[in-house]
């Protein structure tokens, strides 16, 4: 960290929570600091969708909902993140949304201009096509990234319709180009009905363990959070967290929902317990708020986006 002294969010003691910046927990942008450790990025993309659109105004309403989150201090982590990291908000990327491989090329090209600026970034999607372009960004940094990936789906099939990037297909396209350490890497919160009988080991022989949600339910978060722990260890981590992780009733604002998932607090608790880990980036994706409730989606997706920015603090 450089010695300048953070630029912080607007305080929320002096001007309400509903008014200022409408930047991510009203954040400065990035523009506005000198130096950057963690940036907040903007990826408004949902033409690799297979059912319900709409999370390409995922960014947006993440940024509305973060209003609510009271960011001076964390008790959970014993934190002032944005005293102890310069955070910024580096507004959205400018994605073709008739071609998905411009896209990617779009987001590859900022993720990679943004990593010039800030060693750390913490997407807001748009789908999770977004997780290819984010993860060949980072490798040109560290290589190889451990990679925990929350989700109701595999997101490991080939192809849909022939398409080989959409939502469902990014960490297929992933292996297929040596993005994560094979024996680092796992889902977490897989559940329902497959495509095909094969579909689980096809997945596994790709490097990826996975825990389902039966087991969660059956051995609880503590043993969650072993399995992570000792799967990762000591090396970079990257999360990519679908919020359709979530339980409809937790998250109904998606575009493909599953019923039977995590709650927000177990969600909540598991990011908690993975204190120490070096997390290196992240992504939230999959938040369409047309088919949110009162914020309860964009909300939790905030949350989730505070606690990894939190994970990143205990490290500095």
């Amino acid at each position: 960290m450089a010695a300048t002294p953070p630029i912080p969010p607007v305080n929320g003691t002096l001007v309400p929570r509903y008014a200022g910046p409408a930047t991510f927990c009203r954040l400065p942008e990035i523009r506005d600091v000198p130096y950057c450790d963690v940036a907040v990025l903007g990826i408004p993309f949902d033409a690799g969708t297979s059912y319900r659109p709409g999370a390409r105004f995922g960014p947006q309403a993440i940024r509305q909902a973060s209003r609510h989150l009271r960011t001076n201090f964390h008790p959970a982590y014993d934190t002032e993140p944005f005293t102890t990291l310069q955070v910024a908000d580096a507004g959205d990327v400018a994605c073709n949304p008739y071609n998905i491989e411009a896209a990617i090329a779009q987001i590859e090209a900022a993720a990679d201009e943004l990593y010039q600026r800030a060693p750390v970034i913490v997407s807001l999607g748009g789908d999770h096509t977004i997780a290819v372009p984010l993860l060949r960004s980072i490798n040109k940094k560290t290589g190889p990234v451990a990679l925990v990936h929350f989700d109701a789906h595999l997101d490991t099939w080939d192809t849909y319709f022939g398409a080989p990037y959409t939502h469902g297909t990014p960490f297929r396209r992933a292996a297929e180009e040596g993005l994560f350490n094979e024996a680092a890497s796992m889902h977490v919160g897989i559940r329902g009905p497959l495509y095909s009988s094969d579909d689980l080991a096809r997945d596994e022989e790709l490097g990826f363990k996975t825990v389902h949600c039966d087991e969660l339910q059956s051995h609880g978060v503590e043993h969650v959070v072993e399995r992570i722990r000792e799967r990762v260890g000591d090396k970079p981590l990257y999360l990519s967290i679908d919020i359709d992780v979530l339980d409809p009733a937790h998250a109904p604002g998606t575009g493909t929902p599953e019923i039977a998932g995590l709650s927000s607090r177990e969600l909540v608790t598991i990011i908690r317990r993975l204190q120490g880990v070096n997390l290196v980036g992240a992504d939230i994706v999959e938040v369409a708020p047309a088919y949110d409730h009162a914020e309860i989606t964009s909300l939790a997706a905030a949350t989730l986006a505070f606690e990894m920015i939190n994970l990143i603090a205990c490290s500095a």
